[in-house]
């Protein structure tokens, strides 16, 4: 019952989030320069003031701020995300079209920089001072320092001209035509690496550094002593002991880093080509197409507070005390 009650009311709070979000983002662009007729009318090449204010009437820009604001709150909480006027059709239909391209990228990059964070983290642990965890250390200040953008724009350089291992956009060869399901999925994979690398390496850099302390500090508490002083395997001690209790600050560190994953993913998706949210975002700022602006946001928001109540609840199940203490 305790479990239901903290998730129901996580749950309360998360909707009362995503209002706050859907309501801050649509004042900052009520604030910004211009609006929607007014980017009609410079892509038409200037119309006459009786078309402009038709415009405004159809989209409802010239009823007070309040009445908008209460008719996008209440849209988009019936998943009504408008429709674009750049690309000329629901916005819906355009995020649900990019949608798999960019949870391919986000969620590979980040498995990718969880798997090998955790794996560098616990292997210089066992030997703080060892060359390996050395090289840990070098490698995430180099990672985390470097930009995300700076990271792909160097993938591409060498990859394109000295190791021409990867294709470096897009995310299928438009050549193959009459592949299998086989064929496919490797052209897609081999269109993935570079993108998911890019994403990773900054992250790979925090896991590391994150879980090679909590391992430090997990491997000289108590209880780990007692384990080895009780004749267990240093192996055992590690992975079946220690392990478990050194990853909840990590798995808590995932779920804040997911608004910085699916931020990140706009950078690279630009950077490669790669046909996913962040690019449509990319595409739609420029083009100051503000129905698709505003759905992009509201569903990003949507998938990291998700992601949030998904990181609680995993949380919970590798760190029973974590539930004892709420």
């Amino acid at each position: 019952m305790n479990f239901l009650r903290v998730t129901i009311t996580r749950l309360a709070y998360a909707a009362l989030l995503l209002v706050a979000v859907l309501v801050l983002n649509f004042t900052l662009m009520h604030m910004a320069p211009g609006d929607v007729a007014d980017t009609i009318a410079q892509s038409a090449g200037g119309i006459d003031p009786e078309a402009l204010e038709q415009i405004r009437r159809e989209y409802g820009l010239d009823q007070p701020f309040i009445v908008q604001l209460g008719s996008y709150v209440g849209r988009m909480l019936q998943f009504d995300l408008g429709y674009s006027f750049f690309y000329s059709q629901p916005v819906t239909d355009l995020i649900l079209d990019r949608l798999p391209a960019t949870l391919l990228l986000v969620i590979s990059a980040q498995l990718l920089a969880l798997t090998v964070g955790v794996v560098f983290g616990v292997i210089s642990a066992r030997k703080p001072n060892g060359i390996f965890s050395h090289f840990v250390t070098l490698a995430s200040l180099i990672g985390y320092s470097a930009p995300v953008f700076w990271t792909g724009l160097l993938m591409l350089v060498i990859f394109s001209l000295i190791l021409p291992w990867f294709p470096v956009a897009g995310m299928r060869d438009v050549t193959i035509e009459n592949g299998n399901f086989f064929i496919h999925t490797v052209d897609i994979a081999r269109h993935l690496v570079l993108p998911m690398v890019t994403l990773a390496s900054i992250f790979v850099a925090l896991y590391s550094r994150l879980s090679r302390a909590s391992m430090i500090e997990v491997l000289g508490s108590d209880y780990v002593r007692t384990a080895k002083a009780k004749g267990l395997q240093t192996n055992q001690v590690v992975y079946k002991h220690a392990l478990k209790n050194a990853m909840s600050p990590v798995i808590t560190l995932a779920g804040l880093q997911l608004s910085a994953v699916v931020s990140g993913a706009v950078l690279v998706e630009a950077v490669f080509s790669w046909p996913g949210l962040g690019s449509l975002a990319f595409q739609s700022i420029i083009a100051r197409d503000t129905p698709t602006i505003l759905g992009i946001l509201f569903f990003s928001s949507l998938v990291v507070i998700v992601g949030n109540q998904l990181t609680d609840l995993a949380l919970r199940l590798v760190d029973p005390r974590v539930g004892r203490t709420k």
